[in-house]
């Protein structure tokens, strides 16, 4: 795979990322995807073109330039949708299923917990990514940090 600093990205007119490789060619439509989104979000990151096969290898986003870096978060964030949990509101019951009402980053939000199984520890203890019946993933960076009654009402579930 051609080195990260002999690369350029760009957007097209249309919004498109345009990929540049060192041999000159150019390939549109272009899109960033994370090997490890949610235990090193800012390491590995391949490059795709249209028809799925990797043209590029960044090993850590923080060794580009500032224009390619926010091109490529740019393009992630339209793509990825894992809202952090702040706060957990309230719970219906502390057997499962049962509903949770919880303020994220991206505001209020209402997730049914089938299973205990479905709170997945991320690295050890303070990490956590809870997925609801509807599939979405909620993140909590760190339980720690969480206020006390948020705290005491995750670790009936734990």
């Amino acid at each position: 795979m051609p080195e990260q600093d002999t690369i350029i990205l760009t957007r097209n007119p249309h919004g498109r990322l345009v990929l540049r490789l060192p041999d000159g060619a150019e390939h549109e439509g272009v899109t960033p995807v994370r090997a490890f989104p949610i235990g090193a979000p800012g390491e590995g990151l391949s490059l795709v073109g249209s028809d799925g096969h990797e043209l590029a290898w960044v090993p850590r986003l923080d060794i580009l330039d500032a224009q390619m870096r926010a091109l490529i978060e740019e393009e992630l964030a339209a793509r990825e949708f894992l809202p952090h949990i702040t706060r957990i509101v309230s719970v219906s019951s502390f057997s499962t299923p049962s509903v949770w009402q919880v303020e994220t980053d991206r505001g209020p939000a209402e997730l049914v917990l089938k299973g205990e199984e479905d709170i997945r520890r991320l690295d050890g203890r303070t990490r956590l990514l809870i997925t609801g019946s509807a599939g979405t993933q909620f993140r909590v960076a760190d339980v720690d940090a969480l206020d006390r009654a948020s705290r005491k009402l995750l670790e009936r579930f734990l």
